[in-house]
């Protein structure tokens, strides 16, 4: 992986490829179907350790109970914490009414539109201000979560660094090097399914991957495999 964030020499294939593979495989999820970057937060809070399946059933509720950013921000916790009963990690629903309070009262409504401006919001960090800017506004920037550090990792960290706020900052530099013009939403969304799919954390399918051939993790796989059989 390069320092200084720039594209490894096959990242533009990779990145094609990635797209290509999501356009097939990609999961159809309810908060892929809008931009509203009130109904996205709600969707990223939710499923900060939460699995997919479950905030599936929790998501549609919330908003039909709080439609926008307006209907929370006037709502009283106990009723938000009514709403969310269930979901567990009840300072998330604490932390996305303050967020809602903040946008509606200090913002006028408005989304942040700087990571710096998105961080500033309660409860809000890295990986969330990154899929606020890239679901709903398109932006250009890395939205990591543990699927898509793992991807990333496994295909083009030759070593890993001592530091893990370093080791972030070089995969988000590399991540954002590799996003096509104007598909910030998909390829962030790209890489979060192949992880979640095929890349996976336990037993990844590297039979179906079609990157295997350029994965640093899977050449060393194969060498330690190679190496145990000579030693028998």
């Amino acid at each position: 992986m390069r320092d200084r964030g720039t594209v490894p020499a096959w990242g533009k294939t990779f990145a094609r490829g990635l797209l290509r593979w999501f356009a097939r495989h990609g999961r159809d999820l309810p908060w892929r179907r809008t931009r509203d970057p009130y109904r996205i937060l709600v969707s990223e809070v939710m499923l900060q350790q939460t699995q997919v399946p479950r905030v599936l059933d929790y998501y549609p509720r919330f908003l039909r109970r709080y439609p926008s950013v307006e209907a929370l921000a006037a709502a009283s916790p106990a009723r938000v914490r009514e709403a969310w009963d269930g979901l567990g990690y009840y300072a998330r629903a604490r932390n996305l009414h303050a967020a809602a309070r903040a946008v509606v009262r200090e913002r006028r409504g408005r989304f942040p539109r700087t990571r710096e401006e998105a961080e500033g919001l309660p409860g809000v960090g890295r990986y969330t201000s990154g899929a606020l800017l890239a679901f709903a506004f398109d932006e250009p920037v890395a939205a990591l979560d543990t699927n898509g550090t793992r991807v990333l990792s496994r295909l083009f960290v030759a070593r890993r660094s001592s530091s893990p706020s370093r080791t972030v900052a070089r995969l988000e530099a590399l991540a954002a090097s590799l996003i096509p013009k104007g598909k910030g939403w998909a390829f962030n969304q790209a890489l979060m399914d192949f992880g979640a799919l095929v890349c996976t954390a336990r037993s990844p399918r590297c039979g179906a991957c079609p990157f295997r051939a350029r994965c640093r993790a899977y050449a060393r796989w194969q060498r330690g495999r190679l190496a145990t059989r000579r030693s028998r």
